[in-house]
């Protein structure tokens, strides 16, 4: 049985640092490493999803930041697989600390940084994010040193190798990548951590025209390594860390999220039934939320069994569709659980350790391996229009959330694409102010052509195959909450009078009318609108 390791508890780096000569590294005060970061830099963290990412040394920055006044004046290009925890990105943000964030955050501060133009952030798909990071493209404008390295990369790991090789402990995200392309490296050993050594597949990315298949066709496949090796002569640093991920506990199950949830597993039945899936499924992708955590729940209560996961993130729900024997292995580049959830993964660990597996996210996300297992794509998006493009970052047009993620590589790879949304989300002054299912999105991530399945509570739109008419009708009726259902379908009706009278009615709008949502959204608080 592993336990956490309380925080203040004795030393145990010399123990995780299995290569006796790297010991010399050790950092006991970490504000030494301090002066290694400069106005400018160009760093990237491990960590995918608020989970594996380090600590100790982008907390000390801060306090430093904050205690000398240096607000505006130390300020970091940032790049990290996907979100840190809060204590780290966030809190950079909130002191000024950040120029430029790639390619997913998540924080109040971050994201306000961004919408008001003081942090240059653009989202990116996440496989394609770790090639291009090594290829170069985001290092362009950097006016110092080599243009394809980062300064300093920082680190969480779980253990050093004999041979000098890095142990990630929760995820993995672009850890292999950026130990490889940075000139300075941190490693943050956390203690409080078992090793994760054996639970990791990791790759050496190659670019083209060097590039080759992928050998991997089941999600228990294994290609890589167990450890990733790092340049000792980069190594400036090894702290040792006793924080936790900064994680919290779900929602739990609300009556609309096990509604969509029940609609999703009469689909898969329907589809066994038809002989369109196999009994046990295909491997499930699952975005992060609690809707994603609600449906997982429900699968893990369905008639399956045998079940296989592909996916990005692996969140609690996970641990009891292991625990009732029904899913079998799971692939992921990030376990990203609650405190409780946590501590049943270590107090089980012999039993999970061998039915999990995580990989470089551009391992995770490619769209070749996604591809080729047939994954069951499940995420929720901001909103959805009538005729199946989705919006999945920016509310009202403009404002940015998170990012893309990885929604974009399973939902366009996988064989069959499902994105599930409450029909409404309240406002302040109208509990249904909002619909998610609206004549125009305001910001198109995922196309029509990308899309097979819209779930709501309402009910379930199977759009596979039909023409834009067909599948705007179905979108309504199955999808659309009742109160929006009239006002959407006498938009879809005048606007294909209206452009078949022009000739152009194959996908008909009234393009002075198609966010007219949005505006009343703006000015009276909710989307319910009198007349058109």
């Amino acid at each position: 049985m592993h336990k956490i390791v309380q925080h203040g508890s004795k030393s145990l780096i010399e123990s995780r640092i299995k290569r006796k000569s790297l010991l010399s590294k050790i950092v006991t005060d970490v504000n030494q490493l301090l002066p290694h970061f400069q106005n400018g830099h160009y760093v990237s963290m491990g960590g995918f999803a608020g989970t594996g990412y380090p600590k100790v040394v982008p907390i000390a920055l801060a306090d430093h930041v904050e205690k000398n006044g240096l607000q505006g004046k130390l300020k970091m290009n940032l790049f990290v697989g996907a979100s840190v925890g809060p204590e780290t990105e966030d809190r950079w943000a909130m002191l000024d600390m950040i120029d430029k964030r790639y390619p997913h955050q998540n924080g109040h501060h971050i994201r306000d940084g961004i919408n008001n133009g003081r942090i240059r952030f653009a989202d990116q798909h996440l496989s394609i994010f770790a090639s291009d990071l090594l290829a170069g493209y985001y290092t362009l404008d950097k006016p110092h040193g080599s243009k394809r390295t980062m300064d300093i990369a920082i680190i969480e790991a779980t253990e050093i190798t004999e041979d000098g090789c890095i142990v990630p402990g929760a995820s993995v995200g672009i850890t292999p990548e950026i130990l490889q392309m940075a000139d300075k490296v941190i490693i943050e050993i956390n203690t409080s951590l078992p090793s994760f050594k054996g639970l990791h597949d990791m790759v050496k990315i190659a670019l083209p025209p060097l590039a080759k298949p992928y050998q991997i066709t089941r999600v228990d496949d294994r290609i890589g390594l167990e450890a990733f090796p790092v340049d000792p002569e980069k190594i400036i640093g090894i702290v040792e860390s006793q924080l936790p991920d900064n994680t919290s506990v779900g929602a739990p199950e609300d009556e609309t999220s096990a509604a969509i949830a029940n609609n999703i597993v009469q689909f898969f039945v329907h589809e066994i039934e038809q002989g369109r899936f196999p009994k046990n499924l295909l491997p499930i992708q699952s975005g992060i939320g609690s809707i994603a955590n609600a449906v997982i729940g429900g699968l893990s209560k369905g008639p399956f069994d045998n079940l296989s996961v592909w996916t990005e993130v692996i969140q609690d729900t996970f641990l009891d569709f292991f625990d009732n024997g029904k899913l079998k292995f799971a692939s992921a580049t990030s376990l990203r659980f609650s405190p409780p959830g946590f501590n049943r993964l270590f107090n089980n660990w012999d039993n999970y350790k061998s039915k999990i597996v995580l990989r470089n996210q551009a391992i995770s996300n490619s769209a070749e391996l996604i591809s080729r297992v047939g994954c069951i794509a499940l995420n929720t998006p901001v909103e959805v229009d009538i005729y199946g493009h989705v919006n999945s970052t920016n509310t009202m047009g403009s404002k940015m959330l998170n990012g893309l993620g990885g929604s974009g590589e399973f939902l366009r790879n996988s064989r069959i694409s499902i994105v599930h949304t409450p029909s409404t989300r309240p406002t302040k002054t109208d509990p249904h102010g909002i619909s998610c299912i609206v004549p125009f999105a305001s910001h198109i991530d995922h196309t029509e052509h990308d899309i097979d399945i819209i779930v709501t509570e309402q009910g379930l739109a199977d759009i596979r195959g039909l023409a834009p008419y067909e599948r705007a009708k179905v979108i309504i009726q199955n999808c659309a909450h009742p109160i929006y259902k009239p006002i959407l379908m006498e938009y879809l009706e005048t606007s294909r009078q209206i452009c078949f009278k022009k000739h152009m009615g194959h996908e008909p709008h009234q393009l002075d009318k198609a966010f007219k949502f949005y505006t009343h959204l703006s000015e009276k608080g909710t989307m319910k609108i009198d007349k058109w």
